[in-house]
């Protein structure tokens, strides 16, 4: 039987609806970047965790691996300010490598409790220790407990579709261009596991 990939690609992208941004700090040097990856992963409500899974080519992935702290935001869609300020954060840390140069101290931002930062301009956000981590070829699945919270702003959460939708056109075709050496990363993992 023949995988269908458009067929595993319509329920896959079905389970990320929301993109996330992820910041950390090492060392003083902060980053972030946007996902689609993020998750609850506890069913117990006063102990909730996170799960993240990050790609090896990303410089916050190494961050990450390494201080074991991580924020993941949910962005505003509503009201329209803060649907714009959201397109901005994801266009920020989605649009560009934090190797090529500092992404975070274009927002507003405060320290969490892990010294990470926390967007300021942001929906929500949760807050997280790294407990638990598995290497999964191209990326590495975190398992984080939440040890801080805070709902920031009011209003709907910012959808992939719409938000995609709503992208300078512009910006797309850079993400597209930044995009291809990740995959081709990607790619190198998955054959060298197979080795």
């Amino acid at each position: 039987m023949t995988l269908d990939l458009k067929a595993a690609a319509t329920t896959l992208n079905g389970l990320r609806p929301f993109p996330v941004a992820v910041t950390t700090i090492l060392n003083g040097r902060a980053n972030g970047l946007m996902s689609l990856s993020a998750g609850a992963a506890s069913i117990v409500p006063e102990a909730p965790r996170v799960t993240i899974s990050l790609t090896k080519y990303n410089l916050t992935h190494d961050l990450v691996l390494e201080s074991g702290v991580f924020a993941m935001h949910l962005l505003a869609a509503t009201p329209e300010e803060q649907f714009a300020i959201s397109l901005d954060i994801l266009m920020g840390l989605g649009g560009s490598s934090g190797r090529d140069g500092d992404k975070i101290s274009q927002f507003r931002t405060k320290p969490g409790v892990t010294g990470t930062p926390i967007l300021l301009d942001a929906l929500s956000y949760v807050e997280g220790r790294v407990v638990h981590s598995l290497d999964i070829d191209e990326s590495t699945l975190f398992v984080a407990d939440v040890v801080a919270a805070e709902q920031l702003h009011d209003g709907e959460r910012l959808r992939v579709g719409p938000a995609w939708g709503a992208l300078p056109k512009e910006w797309i075709e850079q993400y597209d261009r930044n995009h291809h050496p990740q995959l081709e990363s990607a790619r190198r993992y998955r054959e060298q596991a197979k080795s």
